[in-house]
């Protein structure tokens, strides 16, 4: 239980945020009145590359990962520091080659960008799609990790705190939209990152060091949970070739077509801030192997010197340590009082921006995609109205799924899990449609639905029938053989129907692989280019280092 220094501290800084997301998102409503719903979805096009950057890592960071990621460096190592390193590459992409479209089409959503690519039923499947994805992984996922660790510390019902503190990111994002947003995020991902490094530092120091944590795995015979890149049959079904073929097809939805992620970019003062700002959340992406992951690892070592008390955890179906809570029990063990306080504010400002992020995404694709597509005429108050009210509602449905969710024994499996199903077809139609001028709008319509139908088929078998062949399949393989059979079938079905291009269409999509490249880029060390060459050469280096 937290003592009353700590609960001080947490109270302030949840009223803290309140206050500050009120104040930013309504003073800048007020002072741009003519673009009314502009301001409240995009921020009036406003956002500089720190804030891009800054706010697209605290939208993807948040308590799941704070919890999960230590429960994973727990059990398996650094392994699953993959999908943080591995996010460098697809932001990079993100920036280089998708960035331009997004910005040069003027969409406010990313189903607008499939509909001027492709047709109104892709934009129609994308914006359902997407809004019960931001749904399921960044706002009830998001709540079950915030509910275990408020539950822990506070001893309160689970779902009483998580809905306290989710009402209340709900307010500032529901009236103060998208700046709202981005202002607290920015604030957040501060406190976010400063108590990861408190508790990284307080392992690393309670632990001795470095070598002394290398002691105790090299006498378990464990040293391979200091490899990023594990050998075929590796028991954690998650071999160096997964990471490489599945990663892709998972992480260009999440970051290059997510609207939860991407709405962040397309807020963005012009297309070199757009560029830029996923760059500096690619440099920002390598922190979380060490202040996420390796305080877990350090906490199995802690626990096997006897330096660390994990029995209150109890144990799994396997006789397993239940490492769920591994995360708080560090907390409260390795921290003295009002440092406790500001970890708690940390997983607090984790859980708040995840949720804020996503609400305010699906708010701007109700708007959008589906309430100004049957009231083309609809005002500027409208649409924020519905917004507002579309918000609430997901906010009300993702506590219903809260049960089902906590079934999963690691959350940050069962967020991939869930993806590795989702993302497939989207990918397909992205990269297809960017890249290839014959990906006509009857394959990409087909292959949405086909695909995103396959995706439901085949985690139904694999949850119903665990012990048949697709049961057995890893999720990160599952997603790239989803992938393939999109590919095959948009391909073919672009021969059996094809494009028509009309002449928005026509100018979306790279001519060349160069094409990108060609956009006129700041002077120095602010250009995307070097930059993107100094982020490639930065994450080889550490993949050969934790190879």
């Amino acid at each position: 239980m937290l003592k009353s220094l700590d609960l001080s501290i947490s109270i302030l800084y949840i009223l803290g945020i309140l206050a500050v997301g009120l104040w930013a998102g309504i003073s800048h409503r007020r002072k741009n009145k003519l673009n009314a719903a502009g301001e409240y979805f995009l921020a009036g096009k406003t956002l500089k590359w720190p804030a891009i950057g800054l706010a697209l890592f605290a939208t993807n960071i948040s308590t799941v990962h704070l919890v999960s990621l230590a429960q994973s460096g727990f059990d398996s190592g650094l392994l699953n520091g993959n999908f943080e390193w591995m996010a460098a590459f697809t932001l990079i992409l993100l920036s280089l080659f998708f960035v331009p479209f997004y910005i040069k089409s003027g969409v406010a959503t990313l189903p607008d960008f499939l509909e001027k690519r492709y047709d109104r039923a892709s934009r129609d499947w994308l914006a359902v799609i997407s809004v019960i994805s931001a749904i399921i992984i960044h706002i009830a996922f998001s709540m079950l990790a915030g509910g275990i660790v408020l539950k822990t510390l506070f001893g309160l019902n689970m779902y009483v705190s998580v809905i306290v503190i989710c009402v209340i990111t709900a307010i500032y994002t529901i009236i103060g939209g998208l700046k709202a947003v981005v202002v607290t995020e920015s604030i957040q991902t501060v406190v976010l990152l400063a108590g990861a490094f408190i508790i990284s530092y307080a392992a690393f120091n309670k632990m001795g060091g470095w070598d002394s944590m290398t002691d105790v795995l090299k006498q378990n015979g464990e040293m391979d949970k200091l490899s990023m890149l594990r050998p075929h049959g590796d028991s954690s079904g998650m071999p160096w070739y997964t990471v490489l073929l599945g990663y892709p097809i998972l992480g260009i939805w999440y970051w290059c077509a997510d609207q939860t992620i991407v709405q962040r970019v397309l807020g963005a003062k012009d297309e070199n801030h757009a560029r830029v700002g996923p760059l500096f959340c690619g440099f920002i992406k390598i922190l979380p192997v060490f202040i996420f992951v390796l305080p877990g690892l350090f906490a199995y070592t802690l626990t096997k010197s006897g330096h660390l008390d994990v029995s209150s955890l109890g144990l799994d179906a396997a006789g397993n340590v239940n490492s769920k809570g591994i995360y708080t029990l560090m907390i409260t063990q390795l921290l003295p009082s009002g440092l406790v306080g500001v970890l708690v504010a940390a997983l607090l400002s984790g859980l708040m921006s995840q949720v804020s992020g996503a609400l305010n995404s699906i708010s701007t694709m109700v708007s959008y995609d589906m309430y100004q597509r049957y009231r083309p005429d609809a005002s500027d108050k409208q649409l924020i109205r519905i917004g507002k009210i579309a918000a609430a509602i997901a906010l009300v449905f993702s506590l219903g799924l809260l049960p089902l969710l906590n079934q999963y024994e690691s959350i940050f499996s069962g967020i991939n899990d869930i993806i590795a199903h989702i993302a497939p077809p989207i990918t397909c139609v992205f990269l297809l449609g960017v890249f290839w001028k014959g990906a006509s709008a009857e394959s990409a319509k087909l292959t949405l639905w086909i695909g995103s139908v396959l995706g439901v088929v085949v985690f139904a078998i694999n949850k119903l029938v665990p012990d048949s062949t697709i049961g057995h399949i890893p999720f990160m393989m599952m997603a790239f053989y989803l992938f393939c059979v999109c590919v095959v079938m948009q391909v073919s079905l672009s021969y059996v129907y094809p494009v028509k291009h009309t002449e928005e269409s026509a100018g979306l999509y790279w001519k060349t692989p160069w094409e990108p490249l060609q956009g006129e880029s700041w002077k120095g060390i602010g250009n995307y280019k070097l930059l993107s060459v100094v982020l490639l050469s930065v994450m080889a280096v550490l993949y050969y280092i934790f190879r």
